[in-house]
This record gives structure tokens, sequence and C-alpha cells, in this order.
């Protein structure tokens, strides 16, 4: 009897000693973050549309009859592109006729340098001939521009929008065969509301984007109006830093984007909202900040809010240079040591929920 109490002491302290301890030995996993410091900056978007920052009334420099016209209403043109003709028949005959006579005189000129270098003819003589040949020369290069201002080209690349004269009209000097519109200083205008304008000393960068366009076009500030509508809206005039796109087209509707310079925002740091959660005594927010012996440490933090992408925004608390748990927060105790994994698990493995 004794013999057998002994063997069963002994089986029993074995049993205890080769018993798993699961809850001391087993690390529980973590996924951690960093936090973001956040900018002072904060975008404001308004409704905006495109618009020509001007319209050109384009004519002829001298009268005539139209022989031809090369385009038609909303067509695209470039700097330079012939747009219309007047007939040139009467100003070509006009030039040709001119540069005989000067090239009669300029003949006779030269006659008469010969003559005054041989003293054979006054100073006042050569002077009479020289000037003779200046004043010709001057009408003929008169008649040469107007033919040449018989067609007529586009001074900047843009849109057609109206075609007033059709061939073989009569049209007078300066008056408006076309109007163009100039896209090469294309702009968009947007309303912001008063709270908006009172912060206008803040704007800083300004940007547009249009459907079917990709990316954020970049803009200049023209002018903000310092008086309101009826409405209480500011007009803000911008155009394009850069070349505007062709895509880009007079009454376009665009989303303007104003980057304002935020000083009242706390510059804090943006965490993950999964990664704040309450201390159960003091019920202040608190997060868990992984150190350098793999353990995690209860901090307390101060909040602020939340930031446009969800975030919450911790004013007191981090310096943004740690390492926090983002996932497994609320199984976690004070010190205990853990284990990171870098993604969450799809089996829920170390405890995570």
């Amino acid at each position: 009897m004794k013999r057998l109490i002994t063997t069963v002491l002994v089986a029993g302290t074995l049993c205890a000693c080769g018993a798993p301890q699961h809850e001391n030995s087993v690390l529980r996993s973590v996924e951690l973050t960093t936090p973001v410091s956040m900018q002072a900056t904060r975008m404001k978007c308004y409704p905006g549309i495109v618009r020509e920052a001007h319209t050109i009334g384009l004519g002829f420099k001298t009268a005539g009859q139209i022989e031809r016209i090369c385009v038609k209403e909303g067509d695209y043109v470039r700097r330079g592109q012939l747009l219309a003709e007047l007939d040139a028949a009467d100003y070509r005959l006009g030039v040709e006729a001119l540069q005989i006579q000067y090239d009669q005189l300029e003949e006779e000129v030269a006659r008469t340098k010969q003559l005054f270098d041989q003293k054979s003819i006054s100073v006042n003589d050569y002077e009479k001939a020289v000037a003779g040949l200046k004043q010709l020369g001057v009408e003929l290069q008169a008649n040469k521009n107007k033919l040449d201002y018989t067609k007529l080209y586009a001074p900047t690349d843009g849109y057609v929008q109206a075609v007033n004269f059709s061939p073989a009209e009569m049209v007078d000097a300066g008056t408006s065969l076309f109007t163009l519109l100039d896209v090469s200083h294309m702009e968009v205008v947007a309303d912001i509301p008063a709270a908006e304008y009172r912060q206008r000393d803040s704007f800083v960068r300004y940007r547009c984007k249009a459907d079917g366009i990709d990316g954020e076009l970049p803009m200049k500030l023209l002018s903000l109006t310092p008086k309101a509508d009826g409405n209480q809206l500011y007009q803000l005039r911008m155009t394009f830093a850069g070349q505007p796109d062709k895509r880009l087209t007079a009454g376009m509707n665009v989303e303007v984007g104003i980057v304002v310079e935020d000083t009242a925002s706390a510059r804090g740091i943006a965490v993950p909202l999964c990664a704040i959660f309450r201390d159960n005594e003091t019920g202040e927010p608190c997060v868990w900040v992984f150190g350098a012996d793999s353990t995690a440490r209860k901090r307390p933090v101060v909040l602020g809010g939340t930031d446009t992408e969800g975030r919450a925004v911790v004013v007191e608390g981090l310096t943004g240079e740690e390492r926090i748990v983002r996932a497994g927060v609320h199984v976690l105790r004070d010190g205990e040591r853990v284990r990171v994994i870098e993604k969450p698990s799809k089996t829920n493995v170390g405890g995570l929920l």
C-alpha cells in the first residue's frame, strides 16, 4: 500500500510539471502603424466654370470685296492660320505701278549722284532727287502693306465663334468679320462663401479638376472680388499656370480646389480610429505604444476630433515617431509582450478581434 501511494504521488508530480502553460507562453499577434504628422493646410472645393479670358473681333485693315473665307463657325484655329482673303487684284496693280516708278526714279537718282560727284549739279538738286526717291519708297511700302492686309490671319489660338460675312460681300476697314474665342488665355471662375472669403490671406495654392482629364491642373489667382453678390458669394477668377489642356472648352464645369493654410487647426498626429481605446478605470482615450523590448505600453492621449480622412487627431501624448498597435487593442494588457505581424490574419490567428 505504501509503494502504491508513492507511485501515485510521483506520477502526479510528473503530470503537473509537464502541463503546457499556454496562457503565459503564447504571444498575442498585433498589427502596428506609424502616426502621421498632420499638415497645417486643408483643401476646400467649390464648383467652377471655364470661360474664355476674352473674345476678339477680327477684321481686315483695308476695305475690299471678300474673295474667300477659309473657316466656319466652331473651327479651332491656330495662331498665324489664314482665315479669309479679299480680292487683291487692284492692290496688286497699284504695287506693280509704283514699283516701276520707283525703279525708274532710282536709276535717275544714280545718274544724278554721278553728276553731283562731278560737280555738274548743285547740292540742292541732288537732295531733291534723293528726297523724291524716299517719298516714293514710302508710298510703295504703304501699298505693299495694303496688299498684305488683304489676307486675314488668326492672331492667337482659339475657336471661331461667329462668321459675320460671306464671300463676295464688301467690307470696310476694321469691320468685324469673325469673333474668335481666345483659348490661349482661358480662365476659371468660382464663387466662394463669405466664411472662406474672410480667410483669403491664408490661400496658398489653387487647382482645378475636370471630368475626362487626368490629374489636377495648377492655377494662378487673377482676382477676388471684394464685394459679395446677392447670395453673399465672392467671385474668384483664376488662370492656368501652364498651357490650358485643349480638351477644356468655354462653359465646361470643373471642380476648383483652394489650399488654405489652417493655422487654427492643431498641428496634431493622425492615427487610425481603431488604434484608440478607452481606459477601463479612467475612461480616457489611450493607445498601445510598441516598445523596443517588444512590449505594448498603454499611453493616454488627448484627442482633437477627426481629420478629413476619418482618422483620429491626437493633439497631446504622441510625438509622431512611435509605432502603435492598430489591431488587437482590446485584448492587450499593459506591459504584455507581443508579436508583430505585417498583415492581419484571415483566420484571426493570435487572438486578433
